[in-house]
């Protein structure tokens, strides 16, 4: 059958992608695609304010900006904790606060109440991050990272996809409903990740490698010294990394128009929600589709040539629109941005890993998760200002030049990265000597990082 050659070839492309990863990976990532999959508040947050509740759009975009507010305090705490608590116990501790504040929202009636229970849940919802980011660094090798996070965006996009479709049932029916469902989901990965998932900080898995109670001790010291060692100010000194934590913010501010200058531009061309919903809804579907296949693609390829590629087609992705008078070409647009999504996801968080001392993992991660945490508060500022100052067409020009200088950045950086780097080794020598010699061998490399 002319078929079968292309479904073996298909069966075996994904036994490949998935093969030889560890099994508390697994766990993690089916802990992320339950915790996507029962993401309502995310997605229906200004319907429930603005047709339950009655309130005003004005006020429904007040409660937004404090959810991502405490998203961009709780990604610099979250970071904190991973590295001082471990990842294990920041995982427990964000997802178990995320299921309680996700539940009490769903109960509150009072303007300011609902208000302030919306700020908790943006803290506790993104202060896992770091935590996962940090664990799947610790867990999976590093010539098999740039698989393990394209698998994990996969996740959470078909969780996200799912939910959406899933949600906008559940609401005609009960919002109280959809509240109880994502808390009972998020806590039901809080105890996955308690039953399943070892810690994984570097002190801790000393102690499970069969090391002598000395060894351990001296270890734990050494961590100890080399946790001081790395601070929030360490990031902030560290110029390099803070230079792709600024090129992941324009990167950010693009892919945020999806979903906030898109649909406002639609609105004022004359494109209906529905319209708008199936022109966003390619964007899910080609992640979905594509992931696995384009991450096969990138996965051995020059780091800085993806990240230069991406931006730019993010950026004129974007620039298109300003061309587009239909919903067909709207589409054709969305394809054009959604693969450069793909590409840069993976690679960039790779790049974060590598730049990352390994026991300033939590903190790195911090850093990067705020800078989309910080586009998620300005996007629609920049968006709402400029739309309404200059028009559309202003925006999606400004989305291609800064498209262009993302890319111009990248380039630039990465000529000054090494090609084989171990960023784990980025440890000040005095403390690093001396962990090498308590362990008994040589601190992990990642030089095969992007």
């Amino acid at each position: 059958m002319p078929s079968m050659p292309y479904a073996l070839r298909a069966r075996r492309a994904v036994r490949e992608t998935v093969s030889g990863l560890p099994r508390e990976f697994w766990w993690l990532w089916t802990s992320t695609l339950v915790n996507r999959l029962g993401a309502f508040v995310a997605t229906f947050m200004a319907l429930y304010l603005t047709l339950d509740r009655g309130y005003s759009a004005t006020y429904a975009g007040l409660v937004a900006a404090l959810h991502g507010l405490g998203g961009v305090i709780s990604s610099l705490g979250g970071g904190v904790m991973t590295d001082r608590l471990g990842r294990r116990p920041t995982l427990l501790i964000a997802q178990a606060s995320t299921a309680v504040s996700v539940a009490l929202l769903g109960f509150m009636h009072h303007p300011v109440a609902i208000a302030g229970v919306a700020f908790l849940v943006g803290m506790a919802s993104n202060a896992s991050r770091p935590a996962v980011q940090a664990m799947m660094a610790d867990i999976v090798r590093p010539e098999d990272r740039i698989r393990a996070f394209s698998l994990n965006y996969w996740a959470i996009n078909l969780g996200f996809a799912v939910s959406s479709m899933a949600a906008g049932f559940i609401a005609e029916v009960s919002y109280l409903a959809g509240f109880l469902i994502e808390a009972g989901m998020t806590m039901v990965c809080a105890i996955l990740v308690f039953l399943r998932l070892p810690e994984s900080r570097p002190a801790e898995t000393a102690k499970t490698a069969g090391a002598t109670e000395k060894t351990v001790v001296a270890s734990e010291r050494t961590t100890a010294a080399l946790d001081s060692s790395v601070s929030l100010g360490t990031v902030l000194r560290d110029g390099r990394f803070m230079c792709v934590v600024g090129l992941s913010f324009l990167v950010a501010l693009i892919f945020q128009q999806g979903s906030i200058g898109l649909p406002v531009a639609m609105g004022e061309a004359g494109f209906t929600s529905a319209e708008y919903g199936m022109a966003i809804a390619v964007n899910g579907v080609l992640i979905v589709v594509l992931q696995i296949p384009v991450t096969r693609f990138i996965e051995h390829r020059d780091p800085r040539r993806l990240l230069v590629i991406s931006s730019l087609l993010a950026g004129y992705g974007f620039g298109l629109t300003a061309f587009a008078g239909s919903v067909g070409v709207i589409a054709l647009t969305v394809c054009v941005w959604t693969l450069a999504e793909i590409v840069n996801a993976p690679t960039q968080t790779g790049l974060v890993v590598r730049l990352s001392p390994l026991h300033g993992r939590g903190r790195y991660q911090g850093m990067y998760t705020m800078s989309w945490s910080v586009a998620g508060l300005v996007a629609p500022l920049m968006s709402g200002f400029v739309i309404d100052r200059f028009g559309a067409e202003w925006l999606w020009g400004l989305c291609a030049v800064v498209g262009t200088v993302a890319g111009l950045g990248y380039g630039a950086l990465m000529r000054r990265v090494p090609e084989e780097e171990p960023a784990e080794l980025a440890e000040p020598a005095e403390l690093a000597e001396p962990a090498a010699g308590a362990l008994g061998q040589v601190p992990e490399r990642s030089a095969s990082g992007p």
